[in-house]
């Protein structure tokens, strides 16, 4: 497995999203390792709405905005933003945007590689199930299925026990807008792998 190096993250995060389906994400545990493979993502960038980092003011403009539950997504980039929602989920980011700037790139779903019994366990799902993709085909699942959680909000990933690594190529990429978001919702800045069973939505 190749990391990416810092030139990487040097592009804009829309091309960032793209660059990352088909990357593995790899998550060390006293279980054994998970690995799963990037198959859909989602762009958040410094003047947009939708991005944690970003306050809208009265005039239609906007501002910058860091708190304690935001800053990892500050920079520096190639390290992780971990943030909890509804009450229930964790969420995984890429951050990428250089220092100071909030980007980030969500990581929405994985198709399993390695490791899927401790996926299921941590998941609480059976083998069995009549619909495996389940497994990690959304944000909050992949999260909870790779044990992540607020204690790697921040972690460099190109270190143990949370890594990024380069991946194989995508047959075909769809580019679509966002979901699961109230504001600036015709953005097109999802991009999936195109007939991948593992995305959570087409």
């Amino acid at each position: 497995m190749h990391p990416f190096d810092e030139t990487f993250f040097q592009q804009p995060t829309v091309e960032i999203a793209r660059a990352l389906l088909g990357a593995l994400l790899v998550r060390a545990l006293p279980e054994g390792r998970l690995v799963g493979r990037i198959v859909e993502a989602e762009a958040y960038l410094y003047d947009d709405p939708a991005c944690h980092g970003v306050r809208a003011l009265p005039d239609g403009g906007t501002i910058h905005k860091r708190t304690r539950r935001n800053a990892a997504m500050f920079g520096p980039p190639g390290h992780a933003y971990v943030y909890f929602t509804y009450g229930n989920h964790f969420m995984f980011n890429v951050v990428t945007g250089p220092a100071g700037l909030p980007e980030a790139v969500l990581i929405r779903a994985l198709e399993p590689l390695e490791g899927r019994e401790i996926m299921e366990h941590n998941r609480r799902m059976r083998s069995t199930t009549p619909r495996p993709q389940w497994l990690t085909n959304g944000p909050g699942k992949l999260a909870r299925a790779f044990a992540i959680d607020r204690a790697l909000d921040g972690h460099d990933l190109a270190a143990p026990p949370l890594q990024l690594f380069r991946g194989g190529p995508v047959t075909e990429i769809v580019t679509t807008t966002r979901i699961g978001i109230s504001r600036a919702t015709d953005c097109p800045y999802r991009v999936y792998e195109k007939g991948n069973p593992w995305v959570s939505r087409k």
